[in-house]
């Protein structure tokens, strides 16, 4: 999984050093890098191993071929991909275009999110951060396992 947040340097040349623990989760996958696309939720990146784009694919695949959101997505997040391989440092180059988008200048914050991660420039993270504590202390409520109720009021009501 990939887990924890990290700022790392993103030089002139568009290099960036990618965490270690995230490094290790892609580490078994045949590609030795990682792949990024632009979000279509804001400005910043996601990105994650080939496992993470084959579960994509799969998920498409129980979608009509002919459906425009099937479509979409498949422009969304595949056409947009870059696969970055990894230096002898562990470093990968960023293409500038994608740096750009995510408004990424001198620094870029990775963080973990499970399957997937996504890297911000460190000052939107942090106002975005805010907001998702937020949300999730407002919600935390809905944190369950797979089949049990949501409230303890539910599991009453079926005879739990």
């Amino acid at each position: 999984m990939f887990l924890s947040r990290s700022t790392n340097t993103l030089d002139a040349k568009g290099r960036i050093s990618v965490p270690a623990d995230f490094r290790a989760v892609v580490s078994d996958d045949m590609f030795e890098g990682i792949i990024v696309w632009p979000s279509f939720d804001g400005p910043y990146l996601e990105g994650g191993g080939i496992s993470l784009m084959r579960d994509y694919q799969g998920f498409l695949e129980n979608m009509d071929p002919y459906d425009d959101v099937r479509n979409a997505f498949e422009r969304a997040i595949f056409t947009e991909s870059k696969r970055l391989a990894f230096d002898a440092n562990g470093r990968v180059s960023l293409p500038k275009a994608l740096a750009e988008y995510a408004n990424l200048d001198g620094q870029a914050t990775f963080i973990g999110l499970g399957r997937r991660f996504e890297i911000w420039n460190p000052v939107d993270y942090e106002v975005q951060s805010v907001a998702a504590r937020k949300m999730a202390r407002e919600n935390r409520h809905q944190l369950r396992l797979r089949g049990q109720p949501t409230r303890p009021d539910q599991a009453e009501s079926r005879g739990g």
